[in-house]
């Protein structure tokens, strides 16, 4: 069952024979999944629903993440896997970014995530930032830049989620062909 109305999330109830009392939620993309037993009322299931999007929603609101925090991030991770030597000018959030995650701009310095990033898990982030990093080192995407990223060790599982992500929201991959930008 999937429920939207105006600006509240799209819900998911998924009722389960095998759970007998427990009701848990996660966010999958766009939309918040409700796991509750099959057994459950109604009644009981508009409110469990209604309690567990909140919840959901509180804990999104304590996670976003600012552009300091980026920035700090950002250095933590040329540290980790690029030897300190990918220092941009700035790093921030971006809301014009619909074609693709991340950019960057070698000439200044700077780096631009999509701010529908801050939706994802925070490992797929890492991933884009290193890749915005490693432009910093080399600007093309050559064989010498794919081996600074892939030194983020959950690259290639970072490089699934997003093509993942975008089939099922029917995105088209980024120009030239390069899908986890």
């Amino acid at each position: 069952m999937t429920q939207s109305t105006g600006a509240a999330p799209e819900v998911e109830v998924r009722r389960s024979r095998r759970r007998r009392r427990t009701v848990s939620a996660y966010r999958d993309g766009d939309r918040i999944v409700v796991l509750i037993p099959a057994t459950m009322s109604k009644r009981d299931e508009a409110t469990w629903v209604a309690d567990m999007v909140a919840r959901i929603q509180r804990q999104e609101r304590r996670k976003v993440r600012s552009d300091d925090e980026l920035v700090a991030r950002a250095g933590k991770l040329n540290d980790l896997y690029l030897g300190g030597m990918a220092v941009p000018s700035s790093v921030r959030w971006v809301t014009n970014q619909n074609a693709r995650w991340g950019s960057c701009t070698p000439g200044d310095r700077t780096i631009r995530l999509s701010d529908r990033l801050k939706q994802m898990p925070a490992w797929v982030v890492d991933y884009v930032l290193v890749h915005e990093l490693a432009h910093l080192l080399e600007a093309g995407h050559t064989p010498a830049f794919w081996a600074w990223v892939d030194r983020y060790p959950r690259a290639e599982k970072a490089k699934g989620y997003l093509e993942g992500y975008s089939a099922a929201a029917r995105l088209e991959p980024p120009p030239g062909g390069d899908e986890d930008e």
